[in-house]
C-alpha cells in the first residue's frame, strides 16, 4: 500500500509540475488547441482557397489570380501562428519560459509579415507589366528579383534581432568582405551594370535579332544579370558578356523599318547613251511604280562611274516591308526585272575582263 502511494504521489508531482514548471493537463489542453488551428487550416486550404480560386477564374482579370496563389501559403500559415499563440499563452510558464515563448510567437508572427510582403510581390510584377513602354518584361523580373531578396534579407535580419543576435558586426564584416569581392570581381559588376543599362535602355529584348560587329549576330534568347545568352544563325548558342554591348555599337535588325537596297549594275562598254538613259528610267519607273517600295525615303538610280571593265549604274531604294524574308522576295523580284529591262534593249551585262594586246614585229 506504502509502495502505491508513493508511486500516487509521484505521479502528482510530475502531473502538477509538468514541464517547464508547466502542468501536464495545461500542456495537453495547449496541444488540443493547437491541433484544433491545424484542423482549421486544413479547411482554410479545402475551403477558402478553393472557393477563392474558382472565384478568381470567372474574372477575365488575371491580377486576382495571382493575389489568390500568393497569398494561399501565409494563409496557411496563419492558424499555426494563431494555434501556437493562443495555446501558449493558455499554459503558465515560469518568467524565463514566459520570455522564450513570447520570443517565439514574436518570430512566427514576424514570419507570416514577411512572408506576406514577400508574396505580395509576385501580383506587383503583374502590375508593372503594364508599364512595359517605360520598363522591359526583362527589367520588371530584375526588380521583383531583387525586391524578394531584399524582403527576405530584412525579415532574417528582423528574426534574428529578436533573438539578441547583433546584427550590425555581421553587415561590417560583410561590407569588409563586400570590399575585397568588389575588387577581384570588377569584370563582374561591369557587366551587371552594363545589362541594366541594356534593359533601362531597352536597346534590344529577347526575340531581337542583333548584331554587333565583329562579335556575335543572331537573336537574343536570355538577358541575364552577367551575361546575354544568343542564339546564333548556325543554330550554335553563345554566351556574351554585358559590357560587349556597352563598348560596342549594337545594330538591332529587329527594329529596321525600311529595308535597304544597294547596288551596282554592271553594263559592257558597247552600251550607247540611249541604252544607258533608257534602262536607267525604266528601272527607276518601275521602283516608283511598284508597291514594294517606300519612294518617300528616296530612290537613286544613276550611271554612277567607268570602271576598268564596265560602266557602273548605281541603284538604291527601300522596301515598305520590315521583315527580312519579304525584302529578300522583293530583292528577288527587282533583279528578275533589271535584268528583262537590260535585256530587252539589246544591252548586256559586263564581268571582269582584261584584254591582251600582242605586237606583231
Amino acid at each position: 500500500m506504502k509502495i502505491i502511494n508513493n508511486f500516487s504521489d509521484m505521479f502528482l508531482s510530475v502531473w502538477n509540475k509538468g514541464i517547464l514548471g508547466v502542468d501536464i493537463f495545461q500542456i495537453l489542453i495547449g496541444i488540443g488547441i493547437f491541433l484544433i488551428f491545424l484542423i482549421f487550416r486544413g479547411l482554410i486550404s479545402k475551403l477558402v482557397i478553393k472557393k477563392l480560386e474558382i472565384i478568381s477564374k470567372r474574372t477575365t482579370n488575371k491580377l486576382d489570380d495571382t493575389f489568390v496563389r500568393a497569398l494561399q501559403g501565409p494563409a496557411r500559415f496563419l492558424p499555426i501562428v494563431l494555434g501556437f499563440f493562443i495555446a501558449s499563452y493558455y499554459m503558465t510558464f515560469s518568467s524565463d519560459g514566459r520570455e522564450v515563448v513570447d520570443t517565439i510567437n514574436r518570430t512566427l508572427i514576424t514570419i507570416l509579415i514577411f512572408w506576406i510582403i514577400h508574396q505580395i510581390i509576385e501580383p506587383v510584377s503583374y502590375i508593372l507589366s503594364g508599364l512595359d513602354k517605360i520598363l522591359t518584361r526583362e527589367l520588371i523580373g530584375w526588380i521583383i528579383k531583387s525586391l524578394k531578396i531584399l524582403i527576405f534579407i530584412l525579415g532574417l535580419a528582423a528574426v534574428l534581432e529578436l533573438w539578441g543576435i547583433k546584427i550590425g558586426p555581421i553587415i561590417a564584416g560583410l561590407g569588409l568582405f563586400g570590399v575585397a569581392v568588389a575588387l577581384g570581381a570588377q569584370d563582374l559588376f561591369k557587366n551587371l551594370i552594363s545589362g541594366i543599362l541594356v534593359l533601362v535602355e531597352k536597346r534590344f529584348k529577347i526575340g531581337d535579332w542583333i548584331l554587333v560587329n565583329g562579335i556575335i549576330e543572331g537573336i537574343v534568347e536570355k538577358i541575364g544579370f552577367r551575361s546575354t545568352t544568343i542564339r546564333k544563325f548556325d543554330k550554335s548558342l553563345a554566351i556574351i558578356p554585358n559590357f560587349q554591348f556597352a563598348e560596342n555599337a549594337v545594330v538591332n535588325v529587329s527594329e529596321t523599318s525600311n529595308w535597304l537596297i544597294s547596288w551596282i549594275i554592271t553594263l559592257q562598254y558597247d552600251t550607247t547613251v540611249d541604252q544607258l538613259k533608257t534602262i536607267r528610267n525604266q528601272i527607276e519607273d518601275h521602283i516608283k511604280k511598284s508597291e514594294d517600295f517606300n519612294i518617300n525615303i528616296g530612290v537613286a538610280v544613276r550611271v554612277d562611274k567607268f570602271s576598268d571593265s564596265s560602266i557602273d549604274m548605281y541603284v538604291r531604294c527601300f522596301t515598305k516591308s520590315n521583315s527580312w524574308n519579304e525584302w529578300l522576295s522583293v530583292k528577288e523580284k527587282l533583279a528578275i526585272e533589271i535584268k528583262q529591262i537590260v535585256e530587252s534593249n539589246k544591252a548586256s551585262f559586263a564581268f571582269p575582263s582584261q584584254s591582251i594586246y600582242v605586237e606583231k614585229k
